[in-house]
This record gives structure tokens, sequence and C-alpha cells, in this order.
């Protein structure tokens, strides 16, 4: 028993080991986007630059904090994969396709103008034209005069009688009054 357990373990543990190792094991960038297109940032920009590049990316433990923001260890993580890219000559733009490619278009903080992106561009315009045009509308419309208001006497004589004498009388007076 004891020589079947040791084989079994002899065999399984080269395996294991590989399998471990793959695991821990970070895909390089070079992979995704191929080899760095810029120059190195020195170490006296670099983490400068790396609150830069992780202001543009979202903490996906946070979720409203950028990963230049965020205590989290998640973000913690991502802003030193992102002050190694620097270090290694990647651009802005590569290292957010990495980042993309990696946790989707969510990780953006600034989503791209393509897709149904272009809703969440546009949808705020919209809104903010047709708001105007109805307050537009509505504008003129308190402002125009009414057909009721614009002949007060003919609106009064059509629903009074001729015959009401102290309607003539107030008429006479008023009428008097203008002369």
């Amino acid at each position: 028993m004891k020589r079947a357990l040791a084989v079994v373990l002899l065999l399984f543990t080269p395996f294991a080991a590989a399998i471990y190792s793959q695991e821990t094991k970070v895909p390089d960038a070079e992979q995704f986007v191929g080899k760095p297109l810029g120059t190195p940032v020195p170490p006296s920009a670099l983490y400068v630059r790396t609150n830069e590049v992780g202001a543009l990316l979202r903490c996906p433990v946070c979720q409203g904090l950028s990963v230049a923001d965020s205590p989290s260890e998640m973000a913690v993580n991502m802003k030193g994969q992102v002050r190694e890219l620097l270090a290694r000559g990647y651009t802005e733009e590569q290292i957010l396709r990495y980042f993309e490619l990696s946790y989707g278009q969510f990780v953006l903080l600034e989503p791209k103008f393509e897709g149904m992106n272009t809703l969440v561009w546009l949808l705020p315009f919209v809104a903010l034209l047709a708001g105007a045009v109805v307050v537009y509308f509505a504008l003129r419309r308190l402002s125009a005069p009414r057909a009721a208001d614009a002949s007060p006497t003919t609106a009064a004589s059509a629903t009074t009688t001729p015959e009401d004498p102290y309607l003539a009388r107030v008429r006479q007076m008023v009428g008097e009054g203008k002369q």
C-alpha cells in the first residue's frame, strides 16, 4: 500500500507543480497587446504616470473608484501592473487595451464611443434638447393671448341676455366714462 501511494505521489507531483505554477503566473502583456511601442518611463516620473493611467481604470472591487484612488488589494495589484508596464515601455493605449482584454470594457472609467456606449454619450444631449423644446413650447403657450381674453365684451355678451337691466346700466356707465 505504501509503495502504491509513493508511486502515485511521484507520478502526480510534476503535474501538480506545473498546474500550480500556471495558476499563479500572470500572463504577460506582450501576448495580448504586442511589444512595447513607447519608451520606458524613468523612475522619477513613474509614480505620476502610474497614477495618471490608474485614474483611467475602474477598480473591479470598489467599482466607484479608480485604481489610483482605491485602497483595495486588487487595485494595488493593478496599479503595480500599470507601474511595471510603464517601466517596460508600454504606452497608455496599450495598457488600457491590456486591462480591457483582461476585465472587459467595464474596467475603463470613460466608455469608448462605439456600439451601445454611443447611447451613454448621446443620451444626455438628446434629453437636454428635448427638455429645451418642451420649455420653448410651454413658454410660447403661456405668452400667447387666449381667444377668450382677447375680446371679453364679446364673451360676456354671449353669455348674458340683452334684457338684463343691471348689465345694461353698467355698460352705459362704463361707456360714458370712456368719453
